[in-house]
């Protein structure tokens, strides 16, 4: 039992390897990891948190602060006694504790702007976010457009190999029945080597390109990584019928570059409204409760001092003429052990509350320099904003014109392709019957291959340019579900 238990681990552990090793991921899987796993849209989410801890800051702002204290202290040496009030060498202890609170009641509208500015900043955060996913999701449609073409390419590559070799083959046989001289047969064999150096630069033209998809979505196994084979058809897309101005007109709308500039431009007119705020008079609630106890000796009571019954008061009674002095009980006092420490700060404890009213009158003219430099942030965010809707309808219109020549591009290399076509096929057939040198045949061959190329480069090049059209007409680069 314990040997087939073995085998079947090994059997199911096998099979996973294989089955993930065989896995092919389709562009919607790529685009869905990569938006979960690329480290740029870690650090833009991390960014997202930040500004809803600073909004934690700004609530926090409307709440009183309250604090405690404590502290319990030694004196040694020369001190008043507390008690007697003379001074004296000794060691006294003191215990005290106390709790303060404050609260802004007024400052100028400040902490309503800032909870204002946070909220500014958390949707300015989110919309960074929209955009890095879109970004991200742009290079991984072109980085697995550009594994296709390799695919492809490999494919044309190969065929022109084999192509080659066979002609090879016949070249052979044709010098050995001296039917056609030796330097053609040279010339094959340079051409089936020339052929797999191009194979070879298509092989590592595709793991390049595999790695650079896995670099995006994070994949440390990159040799095993691949993609679903997928075929695009070069159908020109119905966005590109619309009017590039309907285009812009449609990213404005739809497009997050002109929100963060408008989002920004909110964030720097409540910089302003915060630092025209200091302007304003502050008031602000105060409350402090406080108390203390003392370890040293306490007064108890009073008794007779025996050795000295009486003390001269330094008053005159005047008898018959003559004075008298005035003497009164001596009471000396009866120390005893400090009052029990909870006793003492019950009897000790104070409270203190208030109102505080802060004028700003002159304070070095830091208030209006605060003032100017928020405008000038503000004129920046302002030009920004112009800037983006510059940017964008630039974007919009280069994006259009790209395609547009992308595809005519494609509709030439297309009619390139059966032109050579033609004349590689009316080359085989002089070739075959000797009309045709080797050189001559494998020219026309290589123009044919590379046409095929240029069929390939420029299909997925227009692919890639009208996803770009789309994506700024506000058609997803993927339909995610």
């Amino acid at each position: 039992m314990k040997k087939i238990s073995l085998f079947s681990f090994f059997f199911v552990l096998l099979c996973t390897q294989m089955q993930a090793q065989a896995k092919k991921w389709t562009i919607e899987e790529c685009v869905a990891y990569a938006l979960e796993h690329n480290i740029t849209i870690k650090n833009t989410q991390l960014d997202e948190k930040l500004a809803r801890v600073d909004k934690k800051t700004a609530y926090g702002n409307f709440m009183p602060s309250v604090n405690g204290q404590a502290s319990h202290s030694w004196n040694i040496g020369l001190n008043q006694n507390i008690t007697t009030g003379l001074l004296e060498n000794q060691t006294t202890q003191f215990t005290s504790a106390g709790l303060s609170a404050n609260v802004d009641i007024y400052n100028g509208l400040q902490n309503q702007n800032r909870l204002r500015r946070a909220n500014l900043s958390i949707l300015s955060a989110q919309y960074q976010l929209t955009k890095m996913k879109d970004d991200v999701s742009l290079n991984v449609a072109n980085a697995f457009l550009q594994i296709l073409f390799n695919k492809e390419n490999i494919k044309v590559q190969k065929e022109l190999l084999a192509s080659d070799e066979r002609q090879l083959s016949r070249a052979q046989e044709l010098v050995n029945a001296g039917s056609i001289p030796r330097g053609d047969l040279l010339d094959s064999k340079a051409t089936v080597a020339a052929d797999k150096q191009k194979v070879i630069a298509a092989e590592n033209a595709l793991l390049i390109s595999k790695l650079s998809l896995a670099q995006l979505l994070q994949l440390d196994d990159f040799q095993n990584f691949d993609i679903a084979d997928t075929d695009y058809d070069a159908k020109q897309s119905e966005v590109m019928f619309q009017t590039p101005e309907a285009i812009y007109q449609k990213a404005k709308q739809e497009r997050v570059e002109l929100k963060i500039a408008k989002a920004n431009m909110d964030i720097a007119e409540k910089d302003v409204k915060i630092a025209r705020g200091a302007y304003q008079p502050t008031l602000a609630g105060f409350y402090s409760f406080s108390t203390r106890a003392a370890y040293s000796d306490r007064i108890t009571g009073s008794q007779l001092d025996l050795l000295n019954p009486t003390v001269n008061t330094g008053n005159f009674v005047t008898v018959n003429g003559t004075n008298y002095s005035i003497f009164q009980p001596n009471y000396i006092p009866v120390f005893g052990k400090s009052a029990p420490i909870f006793d003492q700060f019950s009897d000790n404890k104070g409270h203190n509350f208030g109102l505080q009213l802060n004028v700003p009158i002159f304070n070095g003219f830091a208030v209006r320099n605060n003032i100017e430099r928020s405008k000038v942030a503000l004129e920046r965010a302002k030009i920004a904003m112009s800037q983006s809707e510059i940017d964008l309808e630039r974007t919009v219109y280069t994006a259009f014109t790209d395609a547009n020549g992308a595809y005519n591009a494609y509709q030439s290399a297309v009619v390139a392709l059966e032109a050579r076509e033609g004349a590689f096929n009316y080359a085989k057939e002089r070739y075959a019957v000797g009309m045709m040198n080797s050189f001559d045949f494998n020219q026309a061959q290589t123009l044919y291959a590379n046409a095929q190329s240029e069929v390939l480069r420029t299909k997925y090049d227009y692919i890639f340019r009208t996803k770009i059209v789309e994506f700024y007409f506000g058609i997803p680069i993927i339909n995610q579900k």
